[in-house]
Formats: structure tokens, C-alpha cells, sequence
């Protein structure tokens, strides 16, 4: 294959969620596999004390038009995410459906970000240490949703469907291999009670 023609290989690794695995016991790091899913030869991982993480946010309601929730059409859904520390605030919404600003984000729409997000940095930080050189990279991902009867309703299922670009031919097998590593370790889709579905489209050049 000449170096200046493309290859594709599209696959669909259709990757079910499964429950966090049993947090490891404290031990000394010790080097192990990938959990049955070895990218490369070169590719090890240090297994290592459990650690904690606490993230905090700030929502604040924008949308008092000056009667408050008087009335179901009285407000608006509109409000501010914020952060300390951060560039700016994200501006929220409700889905149009429920008296929304389309231009805003709803919560549907983060939660989707955030699914996709968390497995493009996997993917990111896996590529780079299994030596795999991605230049480019875009998740036009998809989330279900079903609304019941008495307002409630739940995510069902969510397709990431990532397009990558590597430098090199040879390693777009193990790029897709990556992506199947990337999700079971993403910590958003391990936080998740549906389907997250990978599929990836992955080039060289």
C-alpha cells in the first residue's frame, strides 16, 4: 500500500456496559496487563491504591422573568454552570420540548458530552503511551432517551461513533483496540446503567 493512500477500516464494537469491577485492596504498584486486552507488547499498567476525587459545580437559575415559578409558563429554564477556576460558565437550558432555549445546553446534551469526552481523553492517553500517533479526532455521538407517561424517563442507549486519523497504516488495528480498553475504563460510562456503543471509524495518512 503506498504511503500517500488512506486506509479505512470501520468497525463496530458494539461495547456493552458492565459494572465497575471490585475496587483493588491497597498493595504496592505492581506492574499487570491490559485487563485481557492487551494493545501492544510495550503496554503495561501499574496497578496502584485506590484514590478518591471530588469535583464540585455551581448551578445558578437564570430565568426569574419576574413572577418566579408562579405559573409552568411564568419562568425560564435558563441557567448558569459554573466552576471556580473556570474560563467561563457553561449556559444551560431545558430540551426545547420542555419550554427549553434551544441555543443552551440541556442536561441531555451534557450527559451526552460527557460520555463522549471521557472516552476521547482514554483514547487520547492510551494512543500516546502505545505509541499511536492520532492527529485528528471527532465524536458525532447519539444518545435514547424514553419520556414515560408521568413525566419521568431515563437514558436507554448511546452510540459514540468517533472518527479518528493516525499517522500510521499499520497501527489502525490497535488504534480500534484501544477504543474497547478506552471503554472500560472511562469512568462516565462505568457511572451509567445503559448501552454505550463505540463505533469507531478509524484512518491513516
Amino acid at each position: 500500500m503506498g504511503s500517500l493512500k488512506t486506509k479505512v477500516l470501520s468497525l463496530a464494537l458494539i461495547l456493552l456496559m458492565k459494572p465497575p469491577a471490585e475496587s483493588t485492596p491497597a498493595r504496592r504498584a505492581e506492574s499487570v496487563d491490559c485487563g485481557g486486552h492487551p494493545l501492544v507488547s510495550a503496554v503495561s499498567w501499574m496497578v496502584m491504591r485506590d484514590r478518591d476525587h471530588r469535583y464540585r459545580i455551581s448551578t445558578r437559575w437564570t430565568g426569574n422573568s419576574g413572577s418566579g415559578t408562579s405559573a409552568y409558563k411564568a419562568y425560564s429554564r435558563n441557567h448558569e454552570i459554573t466552576a471556580a477556576g473556570k474560563e467561563a460558565p457553561i449556559p444551560g437550558s431545558s430540551d426545547p420540548l420542555f419550554r427549553g432555549d434551544r441555543s443552551r445546553y440541556n442536561p441531555e446534551e451534557l450527559l451526552l458530552g460527557s460520555l463522549s469526552a471521557c472516552h476521547m481523553l482514554w483514547v487520547l492517553h492510551l494512543c500516546a503511551d502505545a505509541g499511536i500517533v492520532v492527529t485528528e479526532y471527532v465524536d458525532d455521538a447519539e444518545g435514547e432517551m424514553v419520556e414515560h407517561a408521568d413525566g419521568s424517563g431515563e437514558f436507554t442507549r448511546v452510540v459514540l461513533r468517533p472518527k479518528m486519523k493516525i499517522t500510521d497504516a499499520a497501527r489502525v488495528t490497535d488504534a480500534a483496540k484501544v477504543h474497547h480498553r478506552a471503554h472500560e475504563v472511562c469512568a462516565m460510562a462505568r457511572s451509567v446503567n445503559f448501552e454505550v456503543a463505540c463505533e469507531p471509524e478509524i484512518t491513516s495518512g
